[in-house]
């Protein structure tokens, strides 16, 4: 299986395949940025099958590094997938997760379809 774009709601999208080299540390976004930019996508569609054993352990800083390189390069970035056991371990996580996806930069969904609702959603609001 292959990386894919689609457009969604006027929006190029890459989503990632869910498997290959995953996200261990800061410099591995620089790849995943590469191919966003190679596909002229706006928006990284990263399955959590392709995040690190501590990425989504916040105290690593990680997860907020890989993060912001996305932001620098005015990237939105959705990591797909079920994360609710580590979510439901860690307050912290809970709350960056629930606060992330109240906005319109990164967000946790767990199913595909969320991606494409929240994409057409937006088109339709107001920018925040």
């Amino acid at each position: 299986m292959r990386d894919r774009t689609e457009i969604i709601a006027g929006r190029t999208v890459l989503f990632f395949n869910p498997q290959g080299s995953v996200l261990s540390k800061p410099a591995d976004a620089n790849d995943f940025i590469g191919e966003v930019w190679g596909q002229n996508a706006e928006i990284a569609v990263i399955p959590v099958s392709r995040l690190g054993p501590d990425f989504l352990q916040l105290r690593t800083k990680l997860a907020g590094e890989v993060i912001q390189k996305f932001v620098n390069y005015q990237i939105r970035l959705v990591f797909l997938g079920d994360i609710s056991k580590a979510v439901e371990s860690s307050t912290a996580l809970r709350d960056f997760v629930y606060e992330s996806n109240r906005g319109r930069v990164v967000w946790f969904l767990p199913h595909e379809e969320e991606v494409r609702q929240k994409l057409i959603i937006g088109t339709h609001s107001s920018p925040s």
